[in-house]
């Protein structure tokens, strides 16, 4: 993509609305724009960042053997009063009636909408086990939407839901899916720490929150400092064989929030050297609530004696849209934000230091067009803002890699590679740098 196309309006001031470093340079680097409180519109940048955000999740969504689907954002009241949540939900859940008099509301979950479609679908237990999730857009209206999309009224989500015949089956989709999530968040350049949490409004008997460590979080957090070295299941992970192992790793040392914190648990549990205390955003939560909704919402099938049991279930949330606030908290300096590669926007910021120079221009069009062939992402500053601008706002987005172009170095064969990550530069033959982005 040619900066001079892309719809990018960046700011070169902090915006005074802005208190931490994600909303602020969000809008700094042109990738949301407010519509109300809380709620955004996506600009091209800050877009597709949330794609890859999502194309991440729904790939390890379907390694673990997931099914995709697409719920309503509109569901029908009476399906919550049924579940005995309408009432107990609270002023968070929009509420709307439509032209029928029908009351309506915006989703602001969906283990009501599912449990009706697949029970009233599946009667036996041979159709069991199944996993399925979607990812879709959900309203909460929060009474003080704050910190941008880390805490909007408007967000997008993925949800996934477990049934399973017995309890035991039910215990092993979740631990699928805790041991799905920690291969998630890695692949993201985030280390997530899972916490024992509360099941609030969605219910059950098991819960756990991930949780990226960082300053700016909502939640205050105490863990063993030992998480920070555990490694993650590698690719290919065999997800139908026993996770309990993986599961019991990460949850065997103290990791809880402020509400699930015991202050004398934890001093008998952690080293002193060992404790961290600061403050955390959670990016994930997972629920084990067995029968609460199928029970509730009649949803049964056949066992193999014939007898009719309630489905056992759980449900599995990812803040797709928070995450990429947390990425840009878990990664930023002074210049602004720092993209892992796996979510950046375009792996490749081109900058052609002398747009209209003919060998400039000649060199970095050669360059571009390698790129692409090799179809690697590539934003090309083919505009004629002066190089100090071009490497300000090339910081400010955070792409992986910056390629610099400038008629003195053309002369002496060479362009200049910096790593966005490190700041390191070097000066490398044009071919070099080309083997480094595309190997």
């Amino acid at each position: 993509m040619r900066l001079s196309k892309f719809f990018l309006p960046t700011m070169k001031e902090n915006p005074s609305e802005a208190q931490i470093a994600s909303h602020r340079l969000m809008l700094r680097a042109g990738m949301i724009r407010q519509s109300s409180a809380g709620i955004y519109s996506w600009l091209p940048m800050g877009f597709k960042v949330l794609k890859n955000i999502e194309r991440i999740v729904r790939e390890e969504q379907d390694a673990a053997g997931c099914q995709e689907l697409l719920m309503p954002t509109i569901q029908p009241a009476d399906l919550w009063r049924q579940s005995g949540r309408y009432e107990d939900y609270g002023k968070e859940m929009l509420r709307i009636e439509d032209r029928h008099g029908r009351d309506m509301l915006y989703g602001p979950t969906n283990e009501e909408q599912i449990t009706e479609i697949f029970g009233g679908s599946v009667r036996s237990y041979r159709d069991l086990p199944k996993l399925l999730y979607h990812i879709q857009w959900k309203f909460r209206d929060e009474v003080r939407p704050r910190f941008g999309i880390m805490r909007g009224r408007e967000f997008l989500m993925k949800d996934a839901y477990s049934f399973d015949l017995t309890y035991e089956d039910s215990r092993r989709a979740y631990n699928k899916m805790f041991v799905s999530y920690l291969r998630t968040y890695d692949r993201m350049g985030l280390k997530a720490i899972p916490m024992a949490a509360d099941t609030g409004p969605i219910g059950g008997d098991l819960s756990h929150e991930f949780i990226i460590l960082a300053e700016t979080g909502e939640s205050e957090v105490f863990c063993h400092g030992d998480y920070l070295d555990f490694d993650v299941p590698d690719a290919g992970i065999d997800y139908e064989g026993d996770m309990q192992s993986i599961v019991d790793k990460w949850t065997s040392l103290y990791a809880a929030t402020d509400e699930k914190h015991d202050a004398d648990a934890y001093a008998a549990a952690v080293p002193e050297d060992k404790r961290i205390n600061t403050r955390g955003i959670e990016v994930g939560h997972i629920f084990h609530f067995g029968s609460k909704y199928s029970e509730a919402m009649n949803a049964e099938v056949q066992d193999s004696d014939g007898n009719s049991v309630p489905l056992q279930m759980g449900s599995y949330g990812v803040g797709v849209s928070r995450l990429v606030g947390a990425i840009i908290e878990a990664s930023h300096d002074d210049d602004g934000i720092i993209w892992p590669e796996s979510v950046a926007p375009f792996k490749v910021g081109l900058i052609n230091l002398r747009a209209g120079d003919e060998a400039t221009d000649a060199a970095c069009e050669d360059f571009y067009a390698k790129l692409q062939a090799a179809n690697v992402e590539v934003l090309y500053d083919d505009t004629d803002e002066r190089a100090g601008g071009k490497f300000a706002k090339m910081d400010l987005i955070g792409l992986p890699w910056q390629v610099v172009v400038g008629p003195r170095g053309l002369k002496n064969g060479i362009v200049e590679l910096k790593s966005r990550a490190t700041g390191e530069r070097e000066e490398v033959s044009p071919e070099a740098a080309l083997a480094r982005l595309i190997g």
